[in-house]
């Protein structure tokens, strides 16, 4: 036996030993139901913090039971035995798999209300907004009954809104405002500034979404410096280019390349000598390869829209916009003046941290998905969790039908306009899941035409989503959704649509990775429902084009368009295995470049949490210039060791957001290294140790340079020209996941929150 075979024989071992030991658990606890029904709420509640000894519960089967009994009081919801089960492995820090409508939110919820009756504050974390204020709504009930407090975090709450609900035992909210609340904290002189009280426990609905497929993604707070902006004369000069001749774009449309006789064009137009000279290259050239990008890989109605004459980004893997959101780097400015709108300022990064280090942060962690067993190297090896496999209530009825393979995405689509046509004269409800806003609004006019009335789901209507899925599983429904996977939001069948088959769900394409494919089938067939799942596909979808590489498929299509053997869609599940394989790579590459900033990160905020918290400022800044501190032995001790404490929070955080630009300089160009015969992740950690390791050298001699010169009285300090923090700040996100299909992926959030 292989060390491999070993390895997934012990691991399956494990989990049967801890499956096998919580049926015991749980059967014991459903024996305790009726003694427990008995008693009062009042009772109920004080026997469960009496299990909650030092953190810990002394008696897990009564733990169960006191939780089971609160919910059928509370939400009228008595948990299946499958429920507890996943209540259990939560509490003992698994990832739980359940399928999609096996009533996750319910295990969440009572999971997240033991670790609270130990003592633990517990932040549920969830992939959006709409989630995480109906979740904290449906449950609070629960979370109640025992004296618990729970509130919502969403991306709209003001300052004071958001340090109140953190202060809860039990506090929902999306990863990302976790996240940017986190860097505004970190950006703080005084501690009564600080927004979020710290989580003991991270319970990740999800999971895999979060946890890895998003791990990577960096969460970016920037400050309101004026940037350089792509002109309207440059945007013109691009526009004017032509594909193939004047620029190329890679296979995966993430990449544009400007070629030599593009170059001589944009110079001819702008009427300089060269792109690529000293005077040039720093300024010119960035703001036409962003115009370029602009133009040639982001696109309309897929990547962003435009409402009420501004620009609203796509996050395409939850296929939803969020209020205010923005490229980073004169990206936005790129494509508002390719669209002919205001162009926004630019910014400076002041702090960012990556999902991974961030989830990180937590003691313990925890998460349910319906997709988990296919991530689980990537959970163990990211964060040491363990996956437990929770069985179905009701045995799986849905029928899975194999992909039907098209040779051109035209014939694609006009035999799933007749698919749906058909399901539809039989009353049977329909869910269509597809990858962006274009292709939602083609599908739902071709729909349209054949007077079939659709109910469309995208970016362009997010607010109307509870009232589109309450409907989506009633008798003649048609539902088109842009990634529906990353929704996460349940359809349940209208009465008498079980009779008709249940839901169908129809997809127009394969996602990149086949957990995104199982998501969107798990929208049918939930609690032993009946249901339909089906895949459309075409040789011409990004997925195939993407994986397919040099391999020549010779397969004669049907007079439809049609290519219905095995050989071929087994060629499709190697492009998808291909395209889950570079998104691997470009995870494990991207981890060890992250790796190191998110340690120094770490000694980073011990260093500004000392300054914070202590007098060690004034300590240190009166130790290196004792005249000085002489000269301000008048000023109360308070106001001169908070003067003391601004300008060394200030230039430790400039330094610190000195070295990020670098370091992302420095990975821009790293790839030259290896003309040199260097390996570039050795040399990038090689500049990236040398360079920190002055960081807080520099800082604390520009801290003494401005402690000597700055006009420091009882009111407080003016740090002088150039010293201010910004005005305004603003979070976004920085995507490197290929899941969300061409273009950048970059996704911004700005909001007014000032310093």
């Amino acid at each position: 036996m292989g060390a491999f075979d070993w390895f997934w024989k012990a691991l399956g071992a494990q989990s049967e030993r801890n499956d096998t030991r919580s049926k015991q658990v749980v059967t014991r606890a459903e024996d305790l139901l009726s003694e427990l029904s008995a008693l009062d709420d009042a009772t109920l509640a004080q026997r469960a913090r009496a299990l909650a000894v030092d953190g810990e519960i002394t008696d897990k089967s009564e733990f169960l039971a006191i939780l089971s009994v609160a919910a059928t009081r509370t939400l009228d919801m008595t948990p299946f035995t499958v429920q507890s089960q996943a209540v259990l492995r939560l509490l003992e820090g698994d990832v739980i798999q359940m399928a999609t409508g096996e009533g996750k939110t319910l295990a969440g919820a009572m999971a997240a209300t033991g670790f609270a009756l130990t003592g633990k504050r517990v932040h549920v974390i969830t992939v959006n907004n709409y989630l995480a204020g109906r979740d904290a709504e449906w449950m609070s009930p629960l979370v109640s009954f025992f004296g618990l407090s729970v509130a919502a975090v969403t991306e709209k709450m003001s300052a004071d809104e958001r340090r109140e609900a953190y202060l809860c035992d039990v506090v929902y909210a999306p990863v990302n405002e976790i996240g940017f609340d986190l860097l505004r904290d970190n950006q703080i002189t005084d501690r009564s500034q600080q927004v979020q009280a710290p989580g003991d426990v991270a319970l990740v609905d999800e999971a895999d979404s979060v946890l890895v497929d998003e791990a990577l993604v960096p969460l970016v707070l920037a400050g309101s410096v004026a940037g350089s902006q792509s002109t309207g004369e440059i945007t013109a000069a691009v526009g004017a280019l032509k594909e193939g001749r004047h620029f190329t774009v890679d296979g995966d449309r993430r990449n544009v390349f400007l070629t030599d006789s593009g170059a001589a064009e944009i110079e001819r137009r702008l009427g300089i000598d060269s792109l690529y000279d000293g005077e040039h290259a720093g300024n010119v050239l960035v703001r036409v390869n962003l115009a370029l990008h602009a133009r040639a890989l982001l696109i309309r109605d897929i990547h962003y829209i435009v409402d009420d004459g501004k620009l609203a980004l796509i996050d395409a893997s939850r296929g939803r916009v969020a209020d205010l959101q923005r490229w980073p780097d004169g990206l936005q400015a790129a494509v508002e003046a390719k669209e002919g709108l205001t162009v926004s300022d630019g910014g400076r990064i002041l702090d960012q941290i990556t999902l991974q280090a961030l989830m990180s942060r937590y003691p313990a962690i925890c998460g349910m998905t319906g997709t988990a067993v296919e991530a689980v190297n990537q959970l163990r090896e990211f964060y040491g969790l363990r996956v437990s496999v929770i069985d179905r209530n009701r045995e799986l009825a849905r029928i899975d039908e194999d992909d039907l393979v098209y040779a051109g995405v035209a014939e694609k689509n006009v035999a799933l306009v007749e698919r749906i046509a058909a399901i539809h004269e039989t009353g049977q409800p329909i869910l269509v899941g597809t990858h962006d806003v274009a292709e939602s609004e083609y599908l739902a006019e071709a729909l349209r035409a054949r007077d079939i009335e659709v109910a469309v789901l995208n970016a362009k209507n997010d607010e109307e989503e509870a009232g589109i899925i309450a409907h989506a599983g009633e008798r003649g429904r048609v539902t088109v959704s842009t990634q529906m996977a990353g929704r996460g939001t349940d359809i349940r069948l209208a009465d008498g649509v079980a009779e008709l088959g249940g839901l169908a769900v129809l997809g127009t394409s394969r996602h990149r990775t086949a957990r995104l494919d199982n998501q969107l089938r798990g929208r049918a067939g939930r609690q032993g429902d009946p249901g339909l799942s089906i895949f459309f596909v075409s040789l011409e979808d990004d997925v195939v084009v993407t994986g397919r590489g040099d391999i020549a498929v010779s397969a004669q299509p049907e007079e439809d368009g049609q290519i219905p053997t095995r050989k071929i869609r087994e060629f499709v599940e190697h492009c998808q295995r291909v395209t889950e394989g570079q998104l691997l790579t470009i995870h494990a590459q991207t981890w060890k470049y992250n790796k190191l900033l998110a340690d120094q990160r770490i000694i980073l905020d011990e260093r500004r949490a000392a300054l914070l918290d202590t007098d060690r400022a004034v300590q240190e800044l009166s130790a290196r210039a004792p005249e000085r501190a002489a000269e301000l032995a008048g000023l109360p001790p308070e106001a001169l060791a908070h003067a003391a404490r601004q300008i060394m929070l200030f230039h430790l955080d400039d330094e610190w957001a000195e070295h990020l630009a670098l370091m992302d300089d420095v990975r821009e160009s790293i790839h030259l290294r290896a003309i040199a015969k260097e390996t570039p992740i050795d040399e990038y950690h090689r500049i990236a140790v040398r360079e920190f390791k002055d960081l807080a050298q520099r800082a604390v001699d520009k801290s003494v340079d401005t402690f000597r010169i700055a006009r420091i009285t009882a009111e407080g300090v003016e740090l002088g020209e150039g010293l201010a923090r910004p005005s305004a700040t603003w979070t976004y996100m920085v995507s490197d996941n290929p899941l969300s299909g061409g273009g950048s992926g970059a996704l911004a959030t700005m909001e007014s929150f000032f310093s």
